[in-house]
Parts: structure tokens; sequence; C-alpha cells
């Protein structure tokens, strides 16, 4: 009962607070990028405000996140890392679906701060144009992020990896890192109800560019699900 009535205070007080920084977040966006990376982090930073004392959740990262220009492959069991990693990296390029970026007010702020909307469909064009934004990305020395899995997992699913995952590794040629972790015993995908805890991030071991397709799939797949067992 108690999860319940901190998970329907979290609502209002995560999204009405959020209405104000989106807004503002538009304004600077119109003239600063810098401004808008600050506003990102902003966001998630009330974000992780809102979870810890409305709902009594933490998060521990295990192991090391650099901001670098590495490609990050995260585990995707909940909504909490989404938000949350504009927190844990300084100013990351995410790789995400194209969808997000139609959202009225918030797609146009998150494309100006980064995000790469992928369309599943588009073929060789499209995965083209994202490398290329993407390699631009770590000319500047910004680490990149995708959920390679495509969309949320309950904890303790292990779906496939999306095949144009393999190909984003391949044709970036930087190091991957993957990054296992458990948010879907605290926030599980299919109820709004939040349970209290720790949320662990564990950063596995970097994995070396040009490796082939089945080889990097099976490695990144085992490393991703590590707290799964």
């Amino acid at each position: 009962m108690l999860a319940k009535i901190r998970s329907l205070l979290f609502l209002p007080v995560f999204y009405g607070g959020s209405t104000p920084i989106i807004i503002m977040s538009f304004i600077v966006a119109v003239f600063s990028i810098r401004g808008t990376h600050y506003m990102a982090q902003l966001w998630s930073r009330y974000h992780y405000f809102c979870a810890r004392f409305v709902l009594g959740i933490t998060a521990e990262i295990k192991g090391e996140i650099r901001n670098e220009p590495l490609l990050y492959v995260f585990k995707h069991e909940s909504m909490f890392e989404t938000i949350d990693l504009l927190r844990i990296f300084d100013k990351p390029v995410v790789i995400a679906k194209k969808e997000l970026l139609v959202i009225p007010l918030w797609g146009w702020i998150a494309k100006k701060h980064g995000l790469l909307g992928i369309d599943r469909n588009g073929g060789g064009a499209a995965m083209r144009q994202i490398i290329k934004q993407a390699k631009k990305a770590v000319a500047e020395g910004r680490p990149i992020v995708i959920f390679a899995e495509g969309s949320r997992a309950r904890h303790g699913e292990r779906p496939e990896l999306q095949t144009g995952f393999a190909g984003i590794y391949k044709l970036m040629g930087i190091p991957l890192v993957p990054v296992a972790l458990d948010s879907g015993i605290i926030s599980p995908r299919d109820t709004f109800v939040q349970q209290s805890g720790v949320i662990t991030y564990a950063v596995q071991p970097e994995i070396e560019p040009g490796l082939d397709r089945a080889d990097i799939r099976d490695r990144v797949h085992a490393a991703i699900n590590q707290l799964n067992d």
C-alpha cells in the first residue's frame, strides 16, 4: 500500500515539476547547445531527487562510467534508466527509436541535445545517416548510448538484441562497454507502482572493436544480463 501511495504522489510531483523545466529548456535550446546539455542534466537530477525522496529509490554504479567516446550498451528494464543516464553521463548521445522525436516540445529539445532517432525500417540509408551523426559526436568526445534490446524487458527476461546493433558497433569502430542493471525489480514495466530500493548499474569489461557480428551479439547479450541470474 505504501508503494502505491508513493507512486501516486510521484506522478504529479515529477511531471508537474518537469513541465517548467521542459519549457525553460525549449527557450534555452534556441540560443545555446551548452545550455541545453545543462538543462537536460538538471531535469535528470530532478527525476533522481523525486525518485529518492518520494519513491525511496536510489541508484548504485558498480564500475566506472567514463565520459569518453565509447559505445555504451545498456540493459533496458524501465523508464528510470532512460532519464537517469542524463545524470550519470555528462552529455551522452542516445540512439533511440525515431518515434520519440515526434513528442511535442520534448522531441525537439531531445534532438538538439543529441538524441539520434533511428528508423528501424529505413534500411541502409537510415543506418548510414545515424552513423554519420554518431561519428561527429565521437569526434566531439561524447559517449554514445544505445538500448540494444529495443524496448523494456521484465527483469529476468533476455530478449535478443536488435539486428541493427551489430551494424552500429561494426561501423563505429570504437570500444564497447556493456552495462547490466536490475531496475525492473524496483520499477517493473507493467505497472505504475514502483518499489523502494536500490537500482544497480553493473558496468562490464570493455569490449574491443572489430569482432564479427555473431561474436559481439553473444558477448553483449551475456554481459548486459549479468544481473538477471
